[in-house]
């Protein structure tokens, strides 16, 4: 797993009325780790709650400070509430990052989608990107009025199309996407809307040209749901996994203590191992290494009829 940090809240400034910038420093100054484009951090909220959140600068290899922005959610599960109320200048937070599971893959062209407060990781892919005059660089960015739009004034002098659907309507991706294009990656983030909008717009290009990621995280029952078999390692007991319920929810029926947090494949806090079978991985959390040894019962679930698990740090049996 990524490095935990214990980082000083340096900085907090209100972009929008519900859009927050928060900067994180070492309470030493050293330098932090690198991360590129696209990267997120997971934080410890003062409420106790992990979140992850986009970095919004362009990646560094030795920086000194990471910049999140968080918008305020009243209907959401803490987090978002919890960083916007309580989380003061001077503070230590809990860190745990950077990693990136939305990188940018090289191209010639670069079309970058940004819905609302998905616009994070997007910002800083666009500044990375304009680091290299060879790449051309197209930004949408779409939300529902400019005075919600952080960054708006940036973004619409950098030439990006800013595009308000209170005041301007819908509006249409498809001459953008009618073409499909072997030289161009897109790039999207954003509500779960634009995500399935987007790709069902891009249904006749290559699936490895377009990059979506959802900010609000995984949904726990989205996708194929068919029930499965778990084997709880330790004590050799056997579950059934509903169709319409997650791994983790199962486990606490069945009196599995799991720690977990955002159960939206965000955070890692309900990471358990994998001791036999194969995973179907909806998380944005695990590397492709760590896959093959860990998954997150919050939305994984299994491939096959049957994954035997354990609790992190339990040491596989002999064989």
């Amino acid at each position: 797993m990524a490095e935990t940090l214990e980082l000083i809240l340096a900085e907090r400034e209100e972009l929008t009325p519900y859009v927050t910038r928060f900067v994180l420093r070492s309470p030493t100054g050293a330098t932090l780790p690198g991360y590129s484009a696209g990267a997120h951090l997971t934080l410890t909220t003062p409420s106790g709650e992990k979140r992850s959140y986009s970095l919004v600068e362009a990646g560094e290899q030795q920086p000194t400070e990471y910049t999140v922005c968080v918008r305020r959610e009243d209907q959401g599960r803490g987090g978002s509430l919890s960083m916007h109320r309580h989380a003061r200048i001077g503070d230590t937070l809990t860190v745990s990052g950077p990693h990136n599971s939305f990188g940018l893959e090289p191209a010639r062209r670069y079309l970058l989608i940004a819905g609302g407060i998905g616009v994070t990781p997007i910002r800083s892919m666009a500044n990375e990107l304009r680091r290299n005059e060879d790449a051309i660089v197209d930004v949408v960015y779409l939300s529902r009025s400019r005075d919600d739009t952080a960054f708006a004034e940036e973004f619409e002098q950098s030439g990006a199309v800013v595009h308000h659907s209170a005041v301007q309507g819908r509006f249409d991706l498809w001459p953008l996407l009618a073409e499909p294009d072997e030289d161009t990656r897109v790039y999207c983030c954003g509500p779960q809307p634009l995500i399935d909008d987007l790709l069902a717009l891009t249904m006749h290009w290559r699936p490895s040209r377009v990059h979506v990621e959802d900010f609000a995280g995984v949904d726990a029952l989205g996708g194929r749901q068919v029930p499965f078999q778990a084997v709880w390692e330790p004590t050799g007991e056997q579950i059934t996994v509903p169709a319409g319920r997650s791994l983790l929810h199962t486990l606490r029926d069945h009196g599995i203590r799991v720690p977990s947090s955002c159960e939206s494949g965000t955070c890692g806090s309900c990471r358990i191992r994998l001791i036999s079978g194969e995973a179907d991985h909806r998380d944005l959390v695990l590397t492709e290494d760590e896959r093959s040894r860990y998954m997150m019962p919050c939305v994984s679930r299994a491939a096959g009829p049957e994954v035997s698990v354990a609790p992190d740090g339990f040491e596989d049996p002999p064989h």
